[in-house]
């Protein structure tokens, strides 16, 4: 099998492209549609914003006043979903949604629940955006409405420069905190972790048992009848000891091949950069694979990637290769590994049919919930008739490394 090793240094993965130049299609009726709509949908959210919180403020010389402004904050944040909705469907903005008032605690007493709501900074956010629509969406109506009455021609780069603060907007305002979206992805990502390792386990298991421990077994079974015939028939018994001893071999090899499937000794002892080229010579495209990699290697663990994002690199490549070899239909195959910055680079390309996709439950999928859940990425690009480039971004160090 072919590999070669050189040095090699690549870019950063592109970063999300720009929306399209303006123009009269879709998209500008769609903007044009949603700054239209912004007046009635800002008055009606100004009305729900201004009189629940100026009632609930009335009201706080009583409890009564508490419970009515959680209420408001209530009705706002659900209406600040009706806006992601909106801005998701018309702008094509993908907000996220946020995790629900109080998730991650279980049960609470009322009066905790009562807190969870009043503290609640998305609530907050969101009435302070329902507060401002107004007068941006009496401004969007009518120069949305005079555009396409009289300004015909520039109508395309109005809806985008005014759908463009909307998203802005939107995005400042109605988009859960940062620090609420990583506790959403950690839950995500754990139990990806969680499931990834079951299913290693029972993997593991289950080659133990069908086979090491099946030929084990069957081993000791086959020395006792040899011992049982050492005194009657020692030709028979040498015969027998002599085929035990090649099963011991087959069961050697066995346990060999599945430590290697656990954490194989190359990459402990040597790096990446040589278990990437040990893993090459196991693909079985006609042409080959090259391999090209510019990694620190040998016994430095300071210079190298952490030991867990070094496994899911030399794992990732290798079922990229095993994928390669069963089904891309391929000649030939490159993998390249390069560090950038603080980041862990990897491309496995071939030159096969391509069509390959990330569908649920398939084996692309679960490659990519591995590595996002160390803040990795994952793209695949494949289109039909090939080739296959998959791209990997993983972190040099793990968090709470330096």
């Amino acid at each position: 099998m072919d590999t070669v090793r050189e040095n090699d240094t690549r870019g950063d993965l592109p970063v999300r492209p720009a929306l399209p130049r303006p123009g009269f299609n879709r998209r500008m009726w769609s903007e044009a549609l949603f700054l239209l709509l912004n007046l009635p949908m800002s008055i009606a959210g100004f009305v729900l914003t201004v009189t629940g919180l100026c009632l609930g403020a009335g009201l706080m010389v009583t409890i009564i006043g508490f419970w009515v402004l959680a209420g408001s904050l209530f009705a706002i944040r659900g209406y600040g979903r009706v806006e992601r909705g909106l801005i998701r469907s018309l702008l094509g903005e993908d907000i996220p949604e946020p995790l629900p008032v109080g998730a991650g605690r279980d049960g609470g007493s009322i009066w905790q629940r009562l807190f969870d709501v009043l503290s609640d900074g998305l609530s907050w956010r969101t009435a302070l955006y329902l507060f401002i629509k107004l007068p941006w969406g009496i401004f969007t109506f009518t120069v949305t409405l005079v555009a396409l009455i009289v300004l015909w021609p520039v109508v395309p780069w109005i809806t985008r420069g005014l759908s463009t603060v909307d998203r802005m907007l939107a995005g400042s305002l109605l988009a859960p905190a940062k620090l609420t979206q990583r506790v959403r992805e950690l839950e995500q990502d754990r139990g990806t972790v969680v499931d990834s390792a079951a299913a290693d386990l029972r993997r593991i298991e289950r080659d133990l048992h069908d086979g090491a421990q099946a030929r084990l077994v069957a081993l000791a079974m086959d020395l006792g009848l040899a011992k049982e015939k050492l005194t009657e028939d020692p030709e028979e018994a040498a015969r027998m000891v002599s085929d035990a001893h090649g099963e011991v071999k087959l069961a050697l090899q066995e346990l060999r091949d599945l430590a290697r499937g656990i954490h194989p000794a190359v990459l402990t002892d040597r790096g990446l950069d040589a278990a990437l080229s040990s893993v090459a010579t196991r693909c079985t495209v006609p042409g080959g694979v090259r391999v090209r990699a510019d990694l620190p290697g040998g016994t430095d663990r300071d210079s190298r990637p952490d030991s867990a994002v070094e496994g899911i690199a030399y794992f990732t490549v290798s079922e990229l290769l095993t994928n390669i070899s069963k089904h891309a239909g391929a000649r030939t195959a490159t993998v390249d590994a390069w560090r950038s910055d603080d980041r862990l680079m990897l491309q496995v390309g071939d030159d096969g049919h391509g069509g390959a996709v990330e569908s649920p439950g398939g084996g692309l999928a679960g490659l990519a919930d591995r590595i996002r859940a160390v803040d990795g990425v994952f793209v695949v690009d494949s289109p039909e008739g090939g080739p296959t480039t998959v791209t990997v971004e993983l972190p040099w160090r793990t968090r709470g490394r330096a």
